[in-house]
């Protein structure tokens, strides 16, 4: 909260109040460093890379025998 400074003024006698503004901080917000979109896909990415993986091992192996 901004603290009230008090201040007179020496010639009129009279009081005048201003606010003095101060810096208040709030708890840092931690965010992902990859979003659930992008993990999503590249799960889906790395499970197609291997489905084709798996594939061609299959291939080589009903060609050798």
């Amino acid at each position: 909260m901004p603290k009230p400074v008090g201040k007179t003024s020496e010639l009129s006698g009279q009081l005048s109040v201003e606010d003095v503004t101060t810096m208040v901080l709030c708890k840092p917000k931690l965010l992902p460093l990859k979003s659930l979109t992008l993990e999503k896909l590249e799960k889906m990415q790395q499970a197609a890379q291997d489905t084709i993986r798996q594939q061609e091992m299959a291939e080589k192996e009903q060609i050798t025998h």
